[in-house]
């Protein structure tokens, strides 16, 4: 859902928001709500609720309520009360749809600490508002430096100055407790201002800088996700997934919420299936399961004595074979059930041009070998040679028409010097 001014301009290029967060749809914001309502009109005598949701930097929202009943729009930047002065937010969603949200935060609405809204901000407070923010970068990495030099086990994520700038919060991460009074006091003293350091979870610190994951999108946790869910190892296992922290684990360092989106899913597809630890008795010996494909309904046993070789078997056939077990049956042979003894050979699907592309690499270079660049020059030098070679012989032909034209003249001259000769001797002579 991005905003107008997030289309792309007339070469085609992506043009970007350019707002710095504050768009006038909220589409470019993080965690945004979509306001179905917005496009319906209230009953008659109803007043709208007085309680509008403010998204402040990154992904920190509080709710706020409207005591001036101000027309409020989402978009609008606002200045709102805080424990000392005042902040400027962003509202975010108005309506109807801010009860649903306080409910589903536990938030009760009737509550009279509720926060209020002052006032729209005028140009002087977002004058005040931007010049804070534009210092956060400068104080984080000075923050970073005094920590170190303190020698404090602790990471700072993120700042966050008050909208008035009286106050700066700074959200750190840590393994254990850390004590950071002296880190306080030489901050309060190098920047001039109130401090407020305040603890988050590697979850939130990656809820609140935001990034790519490993899919190619946003992350989650930046974008919609709002509740964190314990992730467990045992979701990879369920899902046959690979037991790689590197792969498994995200941009906080912790298991990936997406872990949890289809483990549903497979839970009830399992209920079908035998248990992983399947033990089938045969005549030939004893068998356990090595592998279990929920999409294609197949299960792997091999033999005690003999793992490197598997047998196909579907869950109904194991099924079978426990049945007869449990009565204290032995089949003969996996090889009975087994569906490889009908294997299925499938076609290769080589690549299809169905786009009419040829290839993905028709606008690359080819590489020239050596061998190549050798027998070219050799083929201008031929070329050449034949060139000298070809004109060489233009000139003796040249020379020799010449040759032949200079002696058909003198000939010729000869023959009529001769012919005046003749005429000019007595005939009595």
């Amino acid at each position: 859902m991005g905003c107008s001014s997030c289309s792309t301009s007339t070469n085609g290029q992506p043009r970007g928001c350019k707002n710095n967060g504050t768009c006038g749809t909220d589409g470019c914001n993080k965690l945004t709500v979509f306001d179905w309502l917005s496009n319906m009109s209230l009953p008659n005598g109803e007043k709208p609720f007085d309680c509008v949701e403010v998204r402040f930097k990154n992904s920190r929202k509080d709710f706020f309520r409207n005591t001036e009943n101000l027309s409020l729009s989402i978009g609008d930047v606002i200045a709102t009360q805080a424990q000392s002065g005042h902040d400027i937010g962003m509202v975010t969603l108005t309506g109807e749809l801010v009860k649903v949200q306080m409910k589903r935060k536990k938030v009760d609405f009737n509550d009279a600490e509720i926060h209020k809204v002052y006032r729209k901000a005028s140009q002087k407070d977002i004058d005040v508002w931007q010049k804070c923010r534009d210092r956060e970068e400068e104080i984080k990495k000075r923050a970073r430096e005094i920590a170190i030099i303190l020698k404090l086990q602790m990471k700072i994520s993120d700042v966050e100055f008050q909208g008035d700038g009286s106050k700066a919060t700074f959200y750190y991460t840590a393994e254990e407790r850390v004590d950071f009074r002296q880190l306080i006091k030489d901050m309060a003293k190098a920047f001039g201002i109130r401090i407020e350091m305040r603890q988050i979870g590697y979850r939130q610190e990656a809820q609140r800088l935001g990034g790519i994951g490993s899919c190619g999108r946003e992350l989650c946790c930046s974008t919609w996700l709002t509740d964190f869910r314990s992730v467990s190892t045992s979701a990879a296992r369920y899902q046959q997934l690979s037991l790689n922290p590197q792969k498994l684990a995200g941009q906080c360092g912790k298991l990936k919420c997406c872990l949890n989106y289809e483990l549903d899913v497979y839970l009830d597809a399992l209920k079908d299936f035998p248990p992983q630890d399947t033990k089938l008795f045969t005549e030939k010996g004893l068998a356990f399961c090595q592998k279990t494909d929920i999409f294609k309904e197949k299960l792997w046993f091999s033999y005690k004595e003999d793992p490197a070789n598997w047998h196909v078997l579907s869950p109904e056939q194991v099924k079978e074979i426990q049945e007869k077990n449990k009565k204290k049956e032995k089949v003969t042979s996996l090889e009975e059930y087994a569906i490889e003894n009908l294997v299925e050979i499938e076609e290769r699907v080589v690549f299809e041009n169905v786009v009419g592309q040829d290839s993905l690499t028709r606008f690359d270079k080819p590489k020239r070998s050596k061998n190549n660049r050798n027998r070219n020059r050799n083929k201008k030098r031929k070329a050449g040679d034949g060139g000298n070679n070809q004109k060489q012989g233009q000139k003796r032909n040249r020379n020799k028409r010449n040759q032949s034209s200079g002696n058909n003249k003198n000939n010729q001259r000869n023959s009529n010097k001769n012919a005046n000769r003749s005429k000019r001797r007595p005939k009595n002579a």
